[in-house]
């Protein structure tokens, strides 16, 4: 079987100086080598297909028949990586909570220990007939949700 970190020393080797990171390198008992990396403003093919021809230039099929697959990590897919929330900061992502809890806000801020996230949240005003609707800033740490992911909208 193909070794995971081997791979993952290729990508990593062809990502320097570039803008590009990696999301994620996977290996199935197969063989099959599925790689995923993003950019702050999208991947372009002809990348993958760089990347690809890298790694199949570093990898010996004599030794060891594979399968490859380079793209980019999926829009509207949960985030694997730190580098995926810094680039969303600002944006509309959805988080669900361990506890089950789904909340929709803008992302404001990301570190190594978790995320601050700032939701709506209507409160009762005294003295007003209708509840208002105000901003609230909530902190998580990435073992407290389940997933944060880019909310795609058509609004």
């Amino acid at each position: 079987m193909i070794d995971r970190n081997v791979v993952q020393n290729i990508v990593e080797e062809w990502l320097e100086g570039k803008d590009y990171f990696l999301v994620e390198v996977t290996v199935s008992p197969d063989d099959k080598i599925v790689v995923e990396i993003d950019h702050a403003e999208g991947v372009w093919i002809e990348d993958c297909v760089e990347l690809s021809r890298f790694i199949e230039s570093r990898l010996n099929r004599e030794e060891e028949d594979f399968e490859l697959e380079v793209g980019s990590a999926g829009i509207g897919q949960p985030f694997k990586v730190l580098q995926q929330y810094i680039n969303h900061i600002g944006m509309e992502v959805e988080t669900l909570t361990r506890e089950g809890e789904k909340l929709c806000g803008v992302l404001k801020d990301a570190d190594e220990q978790g995320f601050v996230l700032t939701v709506p949240r209507r409160i009762k005003v005294e003295g007003s007939k209708r509840p208002k609707v105000v901003e609230e800033d909530r902190a998580f740490t990435y073992e407290d949700v389940k997933y944060t992911k880019y909310l795609i909208s058509f609004k």
